[in-house]
């Protein structure tokens, strides 16, 4: 089995390169994680995108919540950063009773045109997860959930994530009309965290200010930090 993937919060280029000279499977570009990450601008994409080459998923996301906002708005956004070279996603939104906001995901997707892309952790905040996996069912180019299993941090969610894991396992391969999407461990993931997950066949995991000095934002990305991860995820191959 090859080593589970690892996707590590990028804020810049240097924390982008910083991920890959770790060990990162992957980017998540964002802005402002005071506010959750939301929106990077199209110079950070490209910036990022003439980095490194990884895979960069780009956050789609203009203010504080899971609500959508004014969609046109979003659309642009996105139409900004496909002609900044990004060519993978992260997005979600709710309603205001906690329901996966369709009309809104599939307002954005209708630009992204099939590319793929990854469901936030919205879903730690729906207010059923049985009905937010349903919904989310079949949507094009959705390939990934980002789950910490719950509102409180993996710590707390672990039995969950390892449920829908196991759940979703083998009921079709990530971004086919109708599949199943890959679910990712994250969200106050902490090393740990990651034996109990590995064992439960976890296969993709998520960091933030764990890649960082003292596990503040206000550090940028450390390769070494990044290789701590890398190589507990090693220890599954």
């Amino acid at each position: 089995m090859s080593r589970p993937m690892l996707e590590v919060i990028a804020l810049d280029a240097g924390d982008a390169r910083a991920a890959q000279h770790g060990g990162a499977d992957r980017i998540e570009l964002v802005s402002d994680m005071a506010r959750w990450g939301l929106t990077p601008s199209a110079e950070t994409v490209r910036e990022v995108r003439a980095a490194v080459d990884l895979p960069v998923r780009v956050m789609v996301r203009e203010a504080d919540g899971f609500a959508a906002g004014e969609v046109q708005v979003l659309r642009d956004r996105a139409r900004e950063l496909l002609r900044a070279g990004a060519e993978e996603f992260v997005l979600g939104f709710l309603t205001p009773d906690g329901a996966v906001d369709l009309p809104a995901v599939e307002a954005v997707l209708e630009v992204l045109d099939g590319r793929p892309w990854t469901f936030h952790k919205a879903i730690d905040f729906a207010a059923d997860r049985s009905a937010a996996w349903a919904a989310l069912s079949g949507l094009p180019g959705l390939d990934a959930v980002l789950s910490s299993g719950g509102r409180e941090g993996v710590a707390e969610g672990l039995t969950t994530l390892l449920a829908e894991h196991r759940a979703l396992a083998g009921r079709g391969a990530p971004g086919e009309r109708g599949a199943v999407p890959r679910l990712i461990a994250g969200g106050t993931l902490r090393e740990p965290e990651a034996a109990p997950l590995l064992a439960g066949g976890v296969n993709a995991f998520h960091v933030g200010t764990r890649a960082r000095p003292q596990g503040s934002w206000d550090h940028p990305v450390d390769p070494a930090a990044v290789r701590v991860w890398a190589d507990l995820l090693g220890g599954a191959s």
